[in-house]
């Protein structure tokens, strides 16, 4: 005979309308910011157990687990696809250069004339800059 888990006998008080709710919540949120939102329903509902909001929500019971735990240390965890992969900006790459022609940009850079916008026009074009002053690169 199976005895169901101790924690799982006292489910919180949700319609099912409310549980879909805060499925289709956690559908639309991706990475940290899902996991947040799932442990913070989980503490809100389910008294912090992730077993009870897998049974309740159908989340699963790692990444809440995993959620509660970036929530209690404040750091978060980043996946090997996210920290790992890709390549990286041009400016991470080139710190001095980009530094350097942000300098010469905000040389030439004037106001938007009505004042309406803050955009901020530039006068010249990059490949422009670069070929002015090839020394300050």
């Amino acid at each position: 005979m199976c005895m169901p888990h101790a924690t799982l006998q006292r489910r919180p008080s949700l319609s099912p309308s409310q549980i879909a709710d805060l499925r289709l919540a956690a559908s639309k949120m991706t990475g940290p910011q899902r996991r947040a939102f799932e442990a913070e329903m989980t503490l809100k509902y389910c008294g912090g157990t992730p077993l009870m909001a897998e049974a309740v929500f159908g989340w699963g019971r790692q990444t809440v687990a995993l959620g509660l735990a970036e929530r209690r240390t404040g750091i978060i965890c980043l996946g090997a696809q996210a920290a790992y992969s890709g390549r990286k900006r041009w400016e991470e790459q080139h710190p001095q250069a980009a530094q350097a022609l942000r300098q010469l940009a905000d040389a030439h850079a004037q106001q938007d004339p009505t004042f309406r916008t803050g955009c901020v026009f530039f006068a010249t074009t990059p490949p422009t800059l670069v070929f002015q002053s090839p020394s300050q690169l």
